[in-house]
């Protein structure tokens, strides 16, 4: 992101002595901002004589961050980008896969949303290990929640390599496990420090050839982005947008399906609705709602959104506890 300099010619506030101040908390770049705790800074400019510009000044940053958006694209440069190395990943869930037009879309971010024990973790357990197993490629799982499941994946590559070849699936197994890179992340600072991390191994990984991070899956984002949001301040927002925007940037640069888990809130008249509101829905390329009823292995999915397939539509499939 941009350094605060660049933004001073546009917004006067941003001025030397603002930027001086950032500068003594180690904040040079609009996203330096975010991955600190504002209502610290925000503590520390109250105690300075020009309290009062120096808060205005963190205002018009939180006001940029919010206005920034993935530039327009028109007609056939999204076609282009479409037909540009964009490979769908099957989830190895015939129905999800059926509603997604093939699977996961390298290039784009995908979210799957539903209630508790819906089977969202299921699908990201299940996809990681079809897309280890299957397309010989890396995938990077940021576990919010302690869900993610060796014993998942084991079951899920026995089940595929069968009884009769166990020495065949251990091999296969010890594989998949190698090219599944799993973090616990249990706060956004965390999220973006990882993110950023792995922003600098995919341009290492392109210069030496190696096998390639393909699938990006974040279980849940929801749980990131909840406890930040709500109050006076609107550092929980622009949080949200700026994750939302890496994400994308790395799906978009790097040609990698991203996966991310959303949860359900309560909405009008007693339905429920994807969290994280109105701000995050235009986030996603596709979304897919999943439902289940208690005691039951049948999963329903339905798409929320998506650029080829109609709402509404629905599949079943069967996953095993």
């Amino acid at each position: 992101m941009a350094p605060l300099k660049s933004l001073e010619q546009l917004h006067p506030i941003i001025d030397t002595t603002f930027q001086s101040f950032c500068a003594s908390h180690g904040i040079f770049t609009v996203e330096d901002f975010l991955i600190h705790d504002l209502y610290v800074l925000a503590a520390f400019a109250e105690q300075q004589p020009e309290s009062e510009k120096l808060k205005q000044g963190i205002t018009q940053i939180l006001s940029v961050i919010n206005a920034e958006r993935q530039s327009w694209m028109n007609g056939l440069e999204l076609l282009e980008d479409a037909r540009e190395n964009k490979h769908v990943l099957s989830t190895g869930f015939e129905g999800v896969d059926t509603l997604l037009g093939g699977g996961l879309r390298e290039g784009q971010l995908t979210e799957i949303v539903g209630p508790s024990s819906s089977g969202k973790t299921q699908v990201c357990l299940r996809a990681a290990s079809n897309v280890a197993t299957n397309y010989n490629a890396k995938v990077f799982y940021l576990d919010t929640g302690n869900s993610f499941s060796p014993q998942r994946i084991s079951g899920f590559v026995n089940w595929k390599s069968g009884p009769s070849i166990a020495r065949t699936g251990q091999n296969m197994l010890q594989q998949v496990m190698n090219s599944i890179s799993c973090h616990s992340v249990y706060d956004i600072f965390t999220f973006f420090d990882v993110l950023h991390q792995l922003e600098f191994n995919l341009r290492s990984q392109t210069c030496k050839g190696d096998r390639r991070v393909q699938l990006l899956i974040v279980d849940s984002i929801s749980s990131l982005i909840t406890p930040i949001l709500g109050g006076s301040s609107s550092q929980g927002h622009a949080l949200m947008v700026s994750a939302g925007s890496l994400l994308k940037k790395i799906a978009h640069e790097y040609n990698i399906a991203v996966l991310v888990i959303n949860h359900t809130v309560g909405g009008d008249r007693g339905t429920s609705k994807p969290a994280l509101g109105e701000s995050w829905k235009s986030v996603p390329h596709v979304r897919l709602q999943l439902s289940r009823d208690p005691g039951s292995s049948v999963c329903q999915a339905s798409i929320l959104k998506h650029s080829s397939m109609a709402s509404g539509m629905t599949a079943r499939f069967v996953i095993y506890e």
